[in-house]
């Protein structure tokens, strides 16, 4: 049984068949669940209506860093209001981008520590996105060290992964550790204790080879499965077990 951490099934790309796939998805065995990670506050909104469809679904409720820039001072309370909802498991994706910085880095800080203090508030956990910021990203962490998440589709090195392993902190792959270039990044795995290993898709986007380029989804997380399993020297069916545990553990799932 498979666990998805990470996916964003409100995203447009989905728009000609969402339904059609989330009912593929909600009929296989194979997947546990799904954690819908939110964008902003209209995403938050289209995600907590598609749990309720879907009983794989989960939601993180939350402002991305590129779209901290449009929202109202009124977003904290909205995100109060969504987190009312059973289906909501955390708060997320929530962080710093200083790679595309498509809202102004102060900005960002700023929403970050908000979010940071909410999910304090709430005793939710926290889906991370650290885009070339893994420096001010860890002092995130450490400011807040009742709050524990996953870093999502992690990009640093086994150094800073370390650390927040040492804070109680999971860490998520996803379809980047099968792509050729990726190999700082495999160096990482094998040093995440099994207790602490994530596995997403981020979907619609970084499909794993051999489906790199096409739009990504659920089913496609085996390949990244395959490839942990190959890099922990493990084997497929225990990547499956251990992960999904994990998840279930982190987001309060039973």
């Amino acid at each position: 049984m498979m666990f998805d951490s990470h996916a964003h099934y409100d995203d447009k790309k989905f728009d000609t068949d969402r339904h059609e796939l989330l009912s593929v998805l909600q009929s296989n065995i194979k997947i546990e669940g799904i954690i819908n990670a939110a964008t902003d506050i209209k995403s938050c909104e289209q995600i907590i209506a598609l749990s309720e469809q879907y009983s794989k679904l989960y939601s993180a409720i939350g402002v991305h860093p590129h779209e901290t820039s449009e929202v109202k001072e009124s977003y904290i309370g909205k995100l109060k209001a969504f987190a009312k909802n059973e289906k909501v498991v955390a708060i997320g994706e929530i962080g710093l981008d200083f790679h595309y910085d498509f809202s102004p880095r102060d900005i960002q800080r700023r929403l970050f520590e908000d979010q940071m203090i909410l999910a304090e508030e709430l005793k939710l956990p926290v889906i991370i996105h650290d885009r070339e910021a893994h420096g001010e990203c860890v002092a995130m962490t450490e400011k807040f060290p009742n709050v524990i998440g996953v870093f999502h589709s992690f990009s640093g090195s086994t150094e800073t992964a370390k650390i927040l392993l040492n804070k109680g902190w999971y860490i998520s792959f996803n379809g980047i550790i099968t792509f050729k270039n990726a190999t700082n990044l495999r160096s990482v795995v094998p040093n995440i204790p099994d207790d602490r290993l994530l596995v997403e898709t981020d979907c619609p986007y970084l499909a794993p080879v051999p489906h790199r380029g096409e739009r990504n989804n659920s089913r496609h997380m085996k390949h990244t499965i395959i490839e942990l399993a190959q890099l922990r020297g493990q084997s497929f069916e225990y990547i499956e077990k251990i992960t999904t545990e994990n998840a279930k553990r982190l987001f309060g799932i039973e």
